[in-house]
């Protein structure tokens, strides 16, 4: 009978050997050609592997196992029918849920889930989870994550019934219509006196993450400026035109877009910040790829936005706003990952009043953004409450010295202070008109 060998692909340039996240159907399930069957990390990313062709699928690896781009990860009977009166996969199991009931159909839902009643009482009151060993328990599932994410479920709240204990979108569908409250202690993961622990295996990507974090320390002289923003105009500009831009771009005015732009206009007066080293050369750039690090299920990413110094406001928030929700529903790839010549992080979403960042290598600088907070400053020689935010530029002071640095951190603050000075490159409107 015929026997598919399934391969790893190769997630990138440069990755050679990836580790075997999640499986997400069990050993001896029927699989449909495209469906996911595992989550695989990378040094760089998490992605889904999906099935090659339809069939019997017979695992080759296990959870956790580090496999070699090119090797057998999985076989799949191709010659199989789907079994009858089986437990149907993850991806039968999806096509038959309906979407997630409103409020008003939630007794018919849970109508349907009272037979036997046996089952119905199980899941009125869903066990916490308990973490084990197993990679995968109380982990969810990317759609399951999803519902969980918009019905305010915490993780690891819910018991999961797929492959070591993964939680699948029929079992938040089936404890929501069981009656579970996402707002109960339990629910928020609140402590329950228990003084037991648990261990978690760091994905590829983490342990990726910390090796190079370690390295930039240890391998650049990163130095850290500092400066403070004051943000009333850009926030009377975002007040006065955020419905219509909303309205006319489709896409709402955030600071980011201001930031990227500053940044840009910036990045073209100051090329070395910018740039990187490659041994002993210095390689500059005639073009601005933008990092912005954004949260995600699986930790910081880092998406780039290119060629951002061509781009309009309107552009730059389009573009982070479908690269932030790829990153949340952990379909970014490689390529949207790698290069990128200088990078902004915003800590201040977190609350973050002042930071060092990290540089994010080969770069050689990264601004760090944070909380806006009002505070009084001297305007005119009176002191006003004015709403302020702290920024902060590391760099690499083998290629960066303090005067570029200095001065590149003072223009992106006089350009996000009098924003209209990025249309016409740094320059004052007037000196434009009158050609000066």
């Amino acid at each position: 009978m015929p026997i598919l060998e399934m391969k790893v692909p190769s997630p990138g340039e440069s990755i050679s050997e990836v580790e075997i996240a999640t499986w997400l159907v069990s050993d001896g399930d029927y699989v449909e050609k495209d469906q996911a069957i595992a989550e695989v990390d990378s040094d760089k990313a998490t992605l889904e592997l999906p099935a090659e062709a339809a069939g019997l699928i017979t695992h080759k690896v296990e959870e956790g196992d580090v496999v070699a781009v090119g090797d057998v990860c999985c076989l799949i009977d191709t010659d199989a029918k789907p079994p009858k009166g089986t437990k149907k996969t993850a991806l039968a199991k999806k096509e038959e849920v309906p979407a997630p009931a409103k409020k008003e159909e939630a007794p018919a839902l849970a109508k349907k889930e009272e037979a036997p009643a046996s089952k119905a009482e199980e899941k009125s009151t869903p066990a916490p989870v308990s973490k084990g060993s197993d990679y995968a328990s109380g982990h969810a599932s990317p759609a399951a994550k999803k519902m969980m994410s918009d019905k305010g479920i915490s993780d690891g709240t819910l018991a999961g019934t797929g492959r070591g204990g993964r939680v699948l979108k029929q079992d938040v569908l089936e404890a929501l219509a069981a009656g579970f409250d996402p707002s109960s202690a339990m629910a928020l993961g609140g402590w329950t006196g228990s003084r037991e622990t648990r261990r978690e295996k760091m994905s590829m990507l983490r342990r990726k993450v910390a090796d190079r974090l370690v390295g930039v320390k240890n391998d650049t002289a990163m130095l850290t400026t500092f400066n403070e923003v004051d943000m009333k105009t850009i926030m009377d500009l975002r007040a006065k035109y955020k419905n219509k831009f909303k309205e006319v771009k489709g896409v709402g005015l955030g600071f980011m877009g201001f930031f990227t732009k500053a940044v840009t206009t910036a990045l073209a007066e100051f090329p070395g910040v910018n740039a990187m080293i490659d041994g002993k050369e210095i390689i500059y750039h005639d073009y601005a790829d933008i990092c912005i690090a954004v949260s995600s299920p699986k930790g910081l990413m880092v998406p780039v936005v290119r060629n951002a110094e061509s781009m309009s406001i309107s552009e730059i928030e389009g573009e982070i706003k479908r690269l932030a929700i790829r990153a949340r529903d952990g379909q970014l790839t490689v390529d949207e990952m790698q290069g990128g010549t200088f990078t902004i992080t915003n800590g201040g979403v977190f609350g973050s009043m002042l930071s060092t960042p990290i540089i994010n290598p080969p770069q050689s600088a990264i601004l760090g953004m944070h909380n806006i907070v009002e505070r009084p400053i001297a305007i005119d020689g009176k002191v006003e409450v004015r709403p302020v935010m702290y920024v902060a530029l590391s760099y690499d002071h083998r290629i960066i010295d303090g005067k570029d640095s200095v001065g590149f951190l003072y223009m992106v603050k006089e350009l996000l202070e009098h924003p209209e000075r990025m249309i016409f490159g740094g320059a004052q409107p007037t000196e434009v008109l009158l050609g000066l």
